[in-house]
């Protein structure tokens, strides 16, 4: 009962239609052995097929066998089109579908199976034009793949970010091999790729081509090269692509040959260009930077090992490659200026584009930390507290007392070496980061205007880059103990990239998302997703960026932030900053410089109890740096 079910399962998959399966037609009748013929190939039971043929049994099981294996098919199924027959002699027209695995697609095509009578038995006249139309004796199949260098990642003058590495490439030209599966095997247990696949491999390509099994990086090779110079028939050639990452390093990301687990995620041993992305921007545009392999369905004469005919191409998906806007002489000026340094990330951004120039750090990671690192901006945050207590009526030239202690709505604030000072005005109280003056002025603003003042400078507002990246987040604050903990940036939390958006906010009169890639734009999504939707710039009341402007420039001129500016240089407009982090109960002083000079707005953070570090580092940036083009 279970084998009957089975080849009706079978049988209906070939487009037999139910009264074949029931028998209405009286034998002899060409159906069965159309069926038996056609399941036995699909099912790889090439006895059942062969027997149902006039040919040879051992040749044609054989020759069924070997057509799946030059096509590394994963698999072949048929339905029928249509039989036919007068007298002793017919036909049957069949459509097939060939998995060629690899990430190709189908190949589809349609057969004829000639049919006559032998002996009272309808058999399949057999001939290699059984297999496919255009298939003649002294002929096989075979699989030429076009392999496609991988493409660069460029900076925003279309200069590669990449320079060029050795990868060790394991290979065979397949007519120079005498064992096949026996090379298989042992290259299978020294690199855990999967022993079939790579026979298929060698199996359905052209016999005098070279084909890559496996590619290894310079310390992988270096492990197993004895062990794979003692496999027979195996060649290592070497290559030089142009892969491994200039700064900012961990933003390009790195590129390593493929594994064997990447083998699994993949389906192959083989893609284009052999590597694939670990980080960075070189994992996140994996598929604009291979595109798939051009892959071929080629007739090839069995002893010349020509090609006689192309039955079927497909020509992949094109590579392109990814431009970003990092600019590298200021990403150099940027490594320079936070090398040696304790813990720092420093972020440049383009104030009237929102594109990212450089991403520098020293002990943190670019990525995790300078774009997804969630900080506490301390009295960096009074650029954003200024933009509501503004808005709100406070005038920068209010007397506002900067006192060494300071309790509001029970919450305490402290402030150390500048107390004493002649009741300050608030431009001074900013200039300096007076953090119990800036707490103090609490009941002159609300938490919701606080938040507004925040989303106007993009803080929240869920922008995304291809990247990890965080957008900051301000928690609503009610009382005047909550309120106060927010203008002194104590509850917020951003990252650097962040502040410098906030910089050139100022800076231009126009906040703007952050951009990182010009071309192409994004990612290739992942199946199902959403696209992502970008927050709009938002433009800063014309009235209140004045006054934002001038408490910046006096941060520089006369406060914290001296060390940043540049004697003979354009202007530079910033704050120095104060914030105390705790993580797993360790806490950590953080000094921050928040600024520009002109286009090019900056933040940078670096754990330092001194509040003028930051500002140092700003300041060796834009000596060394220059305006972006």
């Amino acid at each position: 009962m279970a084998v009957h079910a089975r080849v009706v399962r079978a049988a209906l998959a070939l487009g037999l239609t139910a009264p074949l399966l029931a028998g209405c037609f009286e034998e002899p009748s060409p159906n069965d052995a159309v069926r038996d013929f056609l399941l036995g190939w699909q099912t790889e039971d090439y006895a059942a097929a062969a027997a149902r043929s006039d040919g040879d049994p051992a040749i044609v099981r054989k020759t069924l066998e070997d057509v799946r294996l030059q096509l590394d098919a994963a698999s072949i199924r048929f339905s029928i089109k249509g039989i036919s027959h007068s007298g002793d002699t017919g036909q049957a027209g069949y459509h097939a579908e060939v998995d060629l695995g690899e990430n190709n697609p189908l190949w589809r095509y349609d057969g004829v199976l000639p049919l006559h009578l032998v002996g009272g038995e309808w058999k399949v006249r057999w001939s290699p034009s059984v297999i496919h139309p255009d298939l003649r004796p002294g002929q096989r199949l075979a699989v030429a793949t076009v392999p496609v260098a991988r493409k660069p990642i460029l900076d925003r003058s279309g200069n590669p970010l990449q320079e060029e590495t050795i990868l060790y490439v394991a290979g065979v030209r397949p007519a120079k091999v005498k064992d096949p599966g026996k090379l298989c095997e042992e290259l299978s247990r020294v690199t855990g790729f999967a022993q079939d696949r790579l026979l298929g491999r060698i199996l359905s390509s052209p016999p005098q081509d070279f084909v890559a099994l496996a590619t290894f990086g310079r310390s992988k090779y270096a492990q197993i090269q004895d062990k794979l110079a003692a496999i027979s028939g195996l060649q290592i050639v070497t290559d030089n692509p142009p892969v491994a990452p200039k700064s900012p390093v961990q933003v390009v990301g790195r590129v390593t040959a493929i594994t064997a687990e990447a083998e699994q995620q993949l389906g192959g041993p083989q893609r284009a260009g052999d590597t694939i992305g670990r980080d960075g921007l070189q994992r996140a545009y994996q598929d604009q930077l291979t595109g798939s392999t051009e892959t071929r369905i080629v007739i090839l004469d069995d002893k010349s090992w020509r090609q006689v005919k192309e039955l079927k191409s497909w020509p992949g998906r094109q590579n392109t490659d990814v431009r970003t806007t990092i600019d590298s002489g200021l990403q150099t000026a940027g490594d320079h200026a936070v090398a040696g340094a304790r813990p720092t990330a420093l972020v440049a951004v383009q104030a009237s584009t929102g594109q990212v120039l450089a991403v520098s750090t020293s002990g943190l990671n670019q990525e995790k930390d300078a774009l997804a690192g969630k900080f506490v901006p301390g009295t960096a945050f009074s650029i954003v507290a200024a933009h509501g207590l503004v808005s709100a009526g406070l005038n920068p030239a209010q007397r506002v007392p900067c006192s060494a202690d300071r309790t509001v709505g029970g919450a305490r604030f402290q402030q150390s070496g500048i107390a004493g000072l002649v009741t300050p005005t608030f431009q001074t109280d900013f200039a300096q980061g007076c953090v119990t003056a800036l707490a103090s002025l609490a009941r002159r603003v609300n938490g919701e205007r606080l938040t507004g003042s925040a989303a106007q400078f993009g803080i929240g507002s869920g922008w995304r880059l291809p990247l990890k990246s965080f957008s900051g987040s301000v928690p609503s604050a009610k009382g005047d103990a909550a309120v106060a903990r927010v203008i002194a940036g104590q509850t917020v939390r951003v990252s650097p990239l962040d502040m410098a958006l906030v910089a050139g906010a100022v800076d231009s009169g126009t906040w703007r998302p952050p951009v990182l890639v010009t071309s192409p734009a994004q990612p290739t999504p992942a199946a199902g997703s959403a696209p992502a939707t970008e927050p709009q710039p938002v433009t800063i009341d014309t009235a209140v960026n004045a006054k934002l402007r001038a408490l910046m420039r006096a941060g520089v001129v006369s406060g914290a932030a001296r060390a940043a500016e540049v004697p003979g240089g354009d202007a530079v407009y910033g704050v120095a900053g104060q914030a105390v982090q705790t993580e797993r109960k360790q806490r950590k002083a953080l000094s921050w410089f928040v600024g520009w000079q002109g286009d090019v707005a900056l933040a940078v953070v670096t754990e330092n109890p001194d509040q003028g570090a930051a500002a140092a580092m700003a300041g060796a940036f834009f000596r060394e740096g220059r305006p972006p083009t």
